[in-house]
C-alpha cells in the first residue's frame, strides 16, 4: 500500500462529467488499497470570473477580500469532488486549506506555506478516506484566508506530500508529461520518462507551463517524488522529476540537453552612452527594482575609452512602458543623459541539460545552428545547465525547430538510434 497526493488542475475538472472522471480515477487507486490524497484547482474559468466581478465592484480591492473571494472556488471543486466519491462507494472528506491546517504567512494573494498540520488528514487515511482538499489556499496566524498566487494548487500538493510523506506526488494536468519543447511549435518534441529537479526549475523558470516554480523548488528541497502525468488518458507513466544525479557521469547516454524552453513575453532596454564608473548599474537597476519590476537578462558593454558604456536588461514584455517612463523620467535626469533604446519584439530561446557541465561546444552548436538559419543573437546569458539567447520575435519558432532537430531531439533521431 502506497500513500499518493494526486493534483488535478482546473482543466482536469472543467465540469461535472470531468469531476466525475476524476472520481473515477481517484477510486480505482483507492481499489488497489492506496491511501490517496487529492489536491483539486477551481474549475477551469472560476478565479477569472471571480476576479473579474471583484473588478465590477472595486478597482482595487484589497489583497484580503480578494484572497477570500477567489478562496471559494475551490470550495466548490472539493464538494462536487467529494459527492462524486461518495456516489461511487468511496469514502470522502473535503476540506479547505484552513480546515487543513495550511499555515502560511499575512502575504494575501502571494502567501508562502510556513507549517501543515497533518494529524487530522492521517487520522482520516487510516480510517479508509479518501481526503479531497482544496488547493491554493491557507491561512495566516490571525485566521485570514490566504491564497498562494496563480498555480499554487501545484505547490500544495507538494507541500501535503512533503508533509506527508508521500511515495508520490502525481500532478494531473492536460499534457501527458513534460517535453522536450512545446509540441506545439515543434511537431517532433518527444515526452521525457524522467528530468531532474534543476532541469526542472530552469525550464518552469524559462517559459515551460508545465509545472509553477514553487512547486518545483519545494519537490527539490523536501525530495518528494513528482510526476506529471494527463488527466484525460489512462495508464501511461508520464513524466518522472528526480533528484539530480549526484554522479553526471553514471550513464554513457545522459543526454547533452534535455529541453528547449522559449517565451515571448520579454522586452529589451538599452541606454546607450551612460557614465562608465562605480554605481552606475545600481543607478539604473535601483527605481526599476523599487517599482517591483523583475530584471531577467543584464549586458553591459565596456566603452574602448572607457569614458561611457552600453547597458541593456530585458523585463517581461507587461512591464516594458512603466520602465521606459521610469528610465526616461528618473534614471538619465540622474546621470546627467545617454540615449534609450527599446524593443518588446523579441524572444528567449533557451537550452536546458544538465549535460552542459560536463561537454563543451555546446554553445558553439547552437550559435552555428541560429546563424545557419540566418537569425541574429542580440544578447546572450549562461548558466551550468542552462544557454539563453535573445532573438527577434519573428524567428523563435524556426529557432527552436532548428535547435531540436540539431541536439538530437526529435522523434526521428531518437527512433533511428
Amino acid at each position: 500500500m502506497a500513500l499518493y497526493v494526486q493534483k488535478f488542475g482546473g482543466t482536469s475538472v472543467g465540469s461535472v462529467e470531468r469531476i466525475k472522471a476524476v472520481a473515477e480515477k481517484v477510486k480505482r487507486f483507492r481499489d488497489n488499497g492506496h491511501q490517496v490524497v487529492v489536491v483539486v484547482s477551481a474549475m477551469s474559468g472560476e478565479t477569472n470570473r471571480l476576479v473579474d466581478l471583484a473588478s465590477q465592484i472595486n478597482d482595487e480591492p484589497t489583497p484580503r477580500e480578494l484572497d477570500m473571494l477567489v478562496s471559494t472556488g475551490e470550495q466548490v471543486t472539493i464538494s462536487l469532488l467529494a459527492m462524486a466519491l461518495q456516489k461511487l462507494g468511496v469514502q470522502a472528506t473535503s476540506y479547505t486549506g484552513a480546515q487543513v491546517g495550511i499555515q502560511t504567512d499575512s502575504a494575501h494573494t502571494k502567501a508562502r506555506i510556513q507549517r501543515i498540520e497533518t494529524d487530522e488528514i492521517q487520522a482520516d487515511l487510516d480510517d479508509g478516506q479518501v481526503v479531497v482538499v482544496a488547493g491554493f489556499q491557507g491561512v495566516d496566524e490571525e485566521g485570514n484566508i490566504t491564497t498562494l498566487g496563480r498555480g499554487g494548487s501545484d505547490t500544495t500538493g507538494v507541500a501535503l506530500a512533503a508533509a506527508l510523506k508521500a511515495d508520490e506526488c502525481q500532478i494531473y494536468t492536460d499534457v501527458d508529461g513534460v517535453y522536450t519543447t512545446d509540441p506545439r511549435v515543434c511537431s517532433k518534441a518527444r515526452r521525457l520518462e524522467t528530468i531532474t529537479v534543476e532541469e526542472m526549475l530552469e525550464l518552469a523558470s524559462l517559459g515551460s507551463k508545465v509545472l509553477q516554480i514553487r512547486a518545483v523548488e519545494f519537490a527539490g528541497k523536501y525530495n518528494v517524488p513528482l510526476r506529471v502525468l494527463s488527466s484525460f488518458e489512462d495508464g501511461g507513466s508520464g513524466t518522472l522529476i528526480i533528484a539530480d544525479s549526484e554522479d553526471e557521469e553514471d550513464s554513457m547516454e545522459e543526454p547533452l540537453i534535455s529541453g528547449i524552453a522559449f517565451t515571448s513575453n520579454e522586452a529589451k532596454l538599452t541606454l546607450l552612452n551612460t557614465p562608465d564608473v562605480p554605481g552606475v548599474a545600481s543607478r539604473i537597476l535601483g527605481p526599476i527594482a523599487d517599482a517591483n519590476i523583475e530584471i531577467d537578462m543584464i549586458v553591459q558593454n565596456v566603452a574602448p575609452a572607457g569614458d561611457y558604456t552600453d547597458f541593456t536588461f530585458t523585463v517581461g514584455k507587461g512591464d516594458y512602458k512603466q520602465t521606459m517612463k521610469i528610465l526616461k523620467d528618473q534614471v538619465i535626469p540622474d546621470l546627467g543623459g545617454g540615449d534609450l533604446r527599446g524593443d518588446d519584439n523579441i524572444a528567449k530561446v533557451s537550452l536546458v541539460g544538465v549535460g552542459m557541465r560536463s561537454h563543451a561546444g555546446i554553445a558553439s552548436k547552437m550559435f552555428r545552428v541560429l546563424a545557419d538559419e540566418n537569425i541574429n543573437i542580440r544578447m546572450v546569458s549562461t548558466s551550468e545547465i542552462k544557454i539563453s539567447v535573445v532573438i527577434d520575435e519573428k524567428h523563435m519558432e524556426l529557432a527552436v525547430r532548428a535547435l531540436h532537430k540539431a541536439f538530437g531531439l526529435d522523434k526521428d533521431d531518437i527512433e533511428q538510434e
